[in-house]
């Protein structure tokens, strides 16, 4: 950071100059870092998907859903194989009689997603 002079009565001025700098790199860094990892944990989830035809597999989309000056949501969702997804996750009964056995694909990815997010954004914050 570059030495700049200043009197007493203009402190105040320079320190929230460099405060709104920071919070602006802040920004920037935390919006950098979930798009990044909203696109890990899409790639993850569609890696241990169940396959059978491939659609449900190939649905998985990220989508930016709010965004504003300080904050980004980004959701992960299966665009048109919505309705199988919890129970692909959670398993199910089947018609006959019995139960078919859930496939966590969802959740490990999330808590993946999670725990990385937290890392590239410490990280982004320390440089």
């Amino acid at each position: 950071m570059a030495e700049r002079r200043t009197t007493v009565d203009g402190l105040a001025d320079t320190i929230m100059d460099g405060l709104k700098e920071y919070a602006d790199l802040a920004t920037d860094t935390v919006k950098d870092a979930v798009k990044d990892v909203s696109k890990t944990v899409k790639k993850d989830i569609q890696a241990n998907a169940p396959k059978r035809t491939g659609r449900y597999k190939k649905s998985w989309a990220v989508k930016k859903t709010a965004e504003s000056s300080h904050s980004l949501t980004m959701t992960v969702h299966s665009k048109d194989r919505y309705q199988i997804a919890h129970l692909l996750e959670h398993g199910h009964a089947k018609r006959g009689g019995g139960r078919v056995a859930g496939r966590e694909h969802i959740a490990p990815a999330e808590e993946k997603g999670n725990r990385e997010l937290v890392q590239k954004i410490e990280r982004g914050l320390r440089s």
